[in-house]
């Protein structure tokens, strides 16, 4: 293996997050809007530039790969990379293979995704609620979701819940959303909204429910224990000992999580983001499709030379700040 993957603050890069399509069978109000324009097919990577790149961003050190949209499961023959990148769990250069999803069309892959070496998976879930869930995900249906969910399960593969926590949308949910992940035995994990999008910032003042408030609801009716696993990632982690189920808490306008980042976002163009909340992103397409064009190592490595400090979301003076207009789907998460 070449050296790894250092960034200028000395954080070792080990974490890919991959989006295969911008595009979803939902529109979930805080992450796109109802009438998108998709981009067409001949910008998008093909499913075997998304394995070059992958590839060599796990010879560079990368151990951790999550797929990503847009919705990934949508994408045709999607399998067949998830059937590429299954290749470098059996020779042990990658520890985890896995993804996010909406759930909509697990119940047609869990399988395979089980058989590939998928072990986990995300389900984004705002609601429990079918009026609701409808609202927020304009063209959802609940019902599909928990198939999915059931299917997941019944193929071995360990869930986790990410649910954003929307003020006057889900707030009145909090113990319900709780108990039924215990009672599945499925972990949970909340995020404050984030500043992307062009969706209005009023709208995003509205919605953010900042999950300092969240977390004091929650010890009125459970004994939080703080825990010390760290993933690199954003995420804090809490066990309910009531319940025994850990709890996630991702807070980018609370509590500044970039000290610890360990990750990078590659859009389904051949953008590499080394920032969620930042707009500079590197183009690697041209090292894939252009023969006088760097080489993929040496776009790589500068890339992540100019990977930044952290991101700058704010909400504290009653505006958004640091916001960026790129779509949540653009980059997955």
């Amino acid at each position: 293996m070449s050296a790894p993957l250092i960034d200028p603050f000395q954080r070792a890069v080990t974490y890919l997050r991959v989006s295969v399509t911008d595009r979803c069978d939902f529109r979930c109000t805080y992450c796109m809007s109802e009438n998108m324009t998709f981009l067409p097919k001949r910008d998008l990577l093909t499913l075997e530039e998304l394995d070059s790149v992958s590839s060599a961003f796990i010879s560079l050190g990368v151990r951790k790969l999550r797929i990503t949209g847009g919705e990934p499961l949508v994408r045709r023959n999607i399998m067949s990379y998830f059937r590429a990148m299954s290749r470098h769990l059996e020779s042990g250069e990658l520890d985890e293979l896995t993804l996010t999803t909406n759930g909509s069309q697990l119940h047609r892959f869990a399988d395979d995704l089980a058989a590939l070496g998928v072990r986990r998976v995300n389900i984004s879930l705002d609601t429990l609620d079918d009026e609701k869930f409808n609202r927020i995900t304009r063209w959802g249906r609940l019902a599909n979701v928990l198939r999915g969910i059931d299917a997941a399960q019944s193929a071995g593969l360990r869930v986790k819940i990410n649910t954003v926590a929307l003020r006057s949308f889900n707030e009145d949910e909090l113990f319900a959303l709780v108990e039924w992940c215990a009672d599945r035995d499925m972990d949970l994990t909340l995020i404050e909204v984030m500043p992307m999008g062009d969706l209005g910032a009023e709208d995003r003042l509205d919605q953010y429910w900042p999950l300092s408030d969240l977390r004091g609801r929650l010890q009125e009716f459970y004994t939080l224990t703080d825990l010390d696993e760290r993933t690199g990632g954003p995420a804090r982690y809490v066990r309910l000992e009531e319940t025994g189920q850990k709890i996630g808490f991702i807070t980018p306008l609370t509590h500044n999580f970039c000290e610890s980042c360990n990750r990078v976002r590659l859009t389904c163009t051949g953008e590499l983001y080394t920032c969620l909340g930042q707009e500079g992103c590197s183009d690697l397409r041209p090292s894939l499709r252009e023969p006088m064009a760097p080489s993929l190592e040496e776009a790589i490595r500068a890339a992540i030379g100019l990977k930044p400090k952290g991101h700058d979301f704010d909400y504290s003076r009653q505006s958004v700040a640091g916001q960026v207009s790129r779509h949540m789907s653009h980059t997955g998460g």
